[in-house]
């Protein structure tokens, strides 16, 4: 293959690839200083800088990387990833790729992640062993569980939603994995719902439908992730609707995810819709401080290079919203670490992550009034009127409960932009509602699920 394409226009055009499919911050981050250093029978040997590097192309953008080669020269069947400085060019280094029929990776080469098995498509990286509990999640984990102990008899379906970045696969996955493990005869699927769908309009231009019904109806527990892309997918969500009915009159267990409640899925048909609410539904809100300094602590221990614990408090104090922004963050900071050969100081570490801080956006009394109307399906206007329905009275309450409790409003503001009601009106309904959620369970799961969605979009 090499003299086929001169080795840096060959890097040079994948690399225009690779970076229209990832951040302009990731790019700059992990493919700087990077190069082909020779192309000997369909064998890339690409030069890093260091090992974490090294580490970091081979498990998140092997298969960028793999496929940009490809478009570019069709004879490219493997990567070694290789760290090249000028006082070490040791063979030793190499975390060699190759593409078999089996598509196996070495053990030796700590890359068991970039492994998913063709049976259950799983990634066994994904296990409890690395899968942090908190308040944030202890309740979809303790549900996850009892599916483990019995398998289509409990929770089924489990249907768990949160925004992106919080551990939703993970815990998917996870379970998946147990079972498998608990029950080695018992056959488990994972796929997302954008593979899911791709399949099945593959099988469908094929005519292949009847193959494609057999293979998804064969398992003990299949686990479709992020199912709101089945929104506006009318015969996607009709061959799932047929297929959930299989699952269930078969007791055989399933499970989603998403990034919304069942009810809060645009364009879902309602009999599908009700099939998802039969079961459990159970929501994976923001880690709390202790929770996000717990994962980073966990993977702190995993790493070469360890960062003081100062570091790792100051990250989770100020990355709030997502998992992966957290580990994301570390990761820089230990990349930082390595190319300056340093520990990294606090006021390093500042300006390091300061472009992955989300500015907060602020949620006004309108977000909060627009979100409690969806949630309980009546018309937003109707919350300014001076009426006492019972459909009315508890949203409003509960907004009035919210602004107070998450915001610390006055109960004077509260009331004047609610329809101009006497503070005495609100600091009723707020006092009510915190007596309430003491006893009412189904009210706290609203209330959660109620700021799910608010802090989702903000």
């Amino acid at each position: 293959m090499e003299g086929i394409l001169d080795n840096k226009k060959l890097w040079e055009n994948a690399l225009n690839e690779i970076e229209l499919s990832i951040s302009k911050a990731n790019f700059g981050t992990w493919f700087k200083n990077t190069h082909i250093i020779k192309c000997d029978d369909g064998i890339i040997q690409l030069a890093v800088p260091n090992a974490f590097v090294r580490d970091w192309l081979a498990n998140k953008y092997h298969k960028f990387i793999l496929k940009a080669l490809r478009d570019m020269e069709d004879g490219v069947r493997s990567i070694e990833y290789v760290i090249s400085r000028p006082d070490d060019q040791s063979s030793s280094n190499k975390a060699k790729i190759g593409v078999n029929k089996d598509n196996l990776l070495s053990n030796d080469l700590g890359l068991k992640d970039l492994y998913i098995n063709k049976e259950s498509n799983l990634n066994p990286k994904y296990d409890f062993s690395t899968f942090i509990v908190g308040s944030f999640n202890d309740v979809a984990y303790a549900a996850g569980q009892a599916v483990i102990k019995n398998p289509g008899t409990v929770h089924n379906p489990l249907f768990i939603y949160g925004g992106t970045g919080l551990g939703k696969t993970h815990l998917l996955q996870a379970i998946g994995n147990q079972i498998k493990k608990n029950n080695p005869n018992k056959s488990v699927y994972y796929i997302s719902s954008e593979n899911f769908i791709v399949e099945l309009i593959s099988n469908i231009q094929n005519n292949k439908g009847n193959s494609f019904k057999e293979k998804f109806r064969k398992y003990d527990l299949l686990i479709i992730d992020d199912v709101q892309f089945f929104s506006n997918k009318e015969h996607s969500q009709e061959e799932l609707f047929h297929l959930f009915n299989h699952y269930y009159d078969n007791n055989k267990q399933i499970i989603f995810s998403s990034d919304k409640p069942p009810k809060f899925i645009p364009n879902l048909e309602e009999r599908l819709r009700s099939r998802f609410e039969g079961g459990i539904i159970i929501d994976i809100s923001k880690p709390d401080y202790e929770s996000r300094l717990a994962i980073l602590r966990n993977k702190n221990k995993t790493l070469e290079i360890k960062i003081p614990d100062e570091v790792l408090e100051y990250l989770a104090s100020v990355i709030q919203d997502s998992i992966r922004e957290l580990e994301g963050s570390l990761n820089s900071i230990i990349l930082q670490s390595q190319a300056k050969n340093k520990e990294i100081t606090l006021q390093e570490v500042k300006g390091i992550i300061k472009n992955n801080i989300k500015p907060q956006k602020t949620i006004s009394i309108k977000d909060v009034m627009h979100v409690v109307a969806d949630y309980y399906n009546i018309e937003e206007a109707i919350l300014y009127e001076k009426t006492r329905r019972k459909e009315v009275v508890k949203p409003r309450q509960i907004i009035m409960y919210i602004l107070r409790e998450d915001f610390n409003t006055s109960y004077p503001y509260i009331g004047q932009k609610l329809g101009g009601r006497d503070h005495t009106t609100v600091i009723h309904a707020y006092e009510k509602i915190k007596e309430e959620v003491k006893n009412n369970s189904a009210l706290v799961q609203e209330l959660e699920q109620i700021r799910s969605l608010l802090y989702a979009n903000n």
